[in-house]
């Protein structure tokens, strides 16, 4: 039962993932659920927003705070499409988030397991539950097609003529 809810989820955090490439941002999409409703959405948009720190999940943190009035999330769970950052890690930490779902790991940033496992880390006083690899074939898929895209578009627009 609660793999088909996950399932479920990380679909939706897909679809949040496809409107980061509408914008032009790195498609990762999140989500937070408490009590089997959604309670914040986020898309990555640190491009747009000229903002470091807007992250699909610092941006569905941030929704999911302001939709319950308060800045604690317990009993909540937080579905994104790629391995959260250090940074998110630390948001998550802060916000007592219960349960970390995402889709691909991230070999050069991930901090729940790919390049470290914060959550593991003993001398921390908050520890969620993780599960990683849920639709992780889809949720890669998206990261490569986009980053393709972005070089042949780049490759397009370079000059070809020879120097002198």
């Amino acid at each position: 039962m609660q793999h088909e809810i996950d399932l479920q989820r990380m679909r939706q955090a897909l679809r949040l993932a496809e409107c980061a490439v509408t914008n032009g941002e790195v498609p990762v999409g999140a989500l937070v659920v408490r009590d089997g409703e959604v309670i914040g959405e986020g898309f990555n948009q640190p491009i747009g927003r000229h903002d470091p720190s807007a992250h699909a999940e610092m941006v569905a943190l941030r929704a999911a705070s302001r939709a319950v009035g308060n800045y604690r999330l317990p009993n909540t769970t937080l579905y994104v499409t790629l391995e959260p950052c250090v940074m998110c890690v630390g948001a998550i930490f802060h916000a007592r988030v219960a349960r970390v779902v995402f889709g691909a790991s991230d070999a050069k940033s991930g901090a729940c397991g790919s390049v470290m496992n914060l959550f593991s880390e003993p001398r921390l006083n908050h520890h969620a539950t993780v599960s990683g690899g849920v639709l992780a074939d889809e949720c890669v898929d998206l990261l490569r097609s986009f980053f393709a895209a972005r070089r042949h578009r780049q490759a397009s627009t370079m000059c070809c003529t020879m120097p002198k």
